[in-house]
């Protein structure tokens, strides 16, 4: 089954990123996604800003506890807001054009968390992934021009024992009664880490109505720069939404994912829902919790240099509250991995 979902990925992206820039869009021939946007969100009195709070964990998706276990973050969209230079400036190098395009600023704050198979061990499979945390911070700008979406992130934070995983971990699984992590002492050592990314989305490439059913399938491309991460990523998301419910974003995740972001705005207070699949495509070449430190000798692995994702969710919305749920497949990261990872991602989102 999991050989049968990695062959599905390689084949399905491809495929379905030529068969979606090669379809058009469903739009009229002088109408843009830009102009279809809802006003209302965008007025300086309107509902325009999002706070999203994202979990993500192993034990959402499987019983495992290893890989990547642990990912939170907390978001604050601002729809409207004017960006700083330094945003604005590096929008100008991945967008031209729309200078009165909507636009948004969002700050984040996050913490994940990198374990070995088995963390009862206190010495280490050199063979498998180490220990690592990642404390960070970040802030950007995402611009909507035409029929695509651009955003621009810069990412600052530490990565060791500054980012207190040990402490983190072994404070929930004392909550949950869960196996005593051991090997924390061999954890990557302390080092800064910086990301710079950018995105682009077409939100509105390829759309149909499925009777009171809104479908459109929406490509991505993007770029991740950094010590922490460097990766080329591309691929698509098929959403499913009721026709009177269609401007809503896929939900919000840990980086690196499939995009979401924390927008939502049903025309009315009725039950809202949405339904989707995604998948992603990463050529990497460089992750630090698998390469280890930059300058230091310590623990790594041999990393992948390919890394697919897929992913299935829904949500669920009424007036200013949604809450999303999706389960995340993900390939193999490094040599010798011996599974494919499962994991679960859990959002809640409040329009103010």
């Amino acid at each position: 089954m999991n050989i049968q979902l990695e062959w599905l990925a390689r084949i399905a992206c491809p495929i379905l990123l030529v068969a979606t820039l090669s379809g058009g869009s469903a739009l009229a021939d002088d109408e843009t996604f830009v102009d279809t946007l809802p006003e209302r969100p965008f007025e300086a009195d309107g509902d325009n800003r999002f706070f999203t709070l994202a979990v993500e964990n192993d034990a959402f998706g499987s019983s495992s506890d290893r890989h990547y276990t642990s990912g939170v973050r907390a978001t604050w969209l601002n729809l409207g807001d004017d960006p700083s230079w330094i945003a604005d400036s590096l929008m100008s190098l991945f967008s031209k054009g729309g200078e009165n395009s909507p636009g948004a600023t969002f700050y984040s704050l996050g913490h994940n968390l990198y374990t070995p198979s088995d963390i009862e061990a206190e010495t280490p499979d050199p063979r498998d992934r180490p220990y690592a945390a990642f404390l960070y911070g970040s802030a950007g700008y995402t611009k909507a021009t035409g029929n695509r979406i651009d955003a621009v992130e810069f990412t600052l934070g530490i990565v060791g024992p500054w980012a207190f995983g040990e402490e983190i971990q072994t404070a929930v699984h004392d909550i949950v009664s869960g196996d005593d992590p051991l090997g924390w002492d061999n954890q990557l050592d302390n080092e800064p880490g910086l990301i710079l990314a950018w995105e682009r989305r077409w939100p509105s490439a390829l759309k149909t109505d499925m009777g009171p059913i809104n479908a459109r399938l929406m490509p991505h491309v993007g770029i991740s720069l950094g010590n922490v991460y460097t990766h080329a990523a591309a691929g698509a998301t098929w959403q499913f939404v009721p026709d009177d419910y269609e401007w809503q974003s896929p939900p919000l995740r840990v980086r690196p994912a499939i995009p979401g972001s924390g927008f939502f705005y049903p025309e009315s207070d009725r039950i809202g829902w949405s339904a989707f699949v995604g998948f992603e495509a990463r050529a990497v070449a460089r992750n630090i919790f698998l390469d280890g430190n930059t300058f230091e000798d310590g623990p790594s692995v041999d990393r992948e240099t390919m890394v697919y994702d897929l992913n299935a969710g829904f949500s669920v919305a009424w007036s200013k509250l949604r809450i999303a749920y999706t389960l995340n497949w993900r390939s193999n990261e490094f040599v010798g991995q011996r599974d494919e990872q499962v994991f679960g991602a859990i959002s809640i989102s409040r329009r103010f």
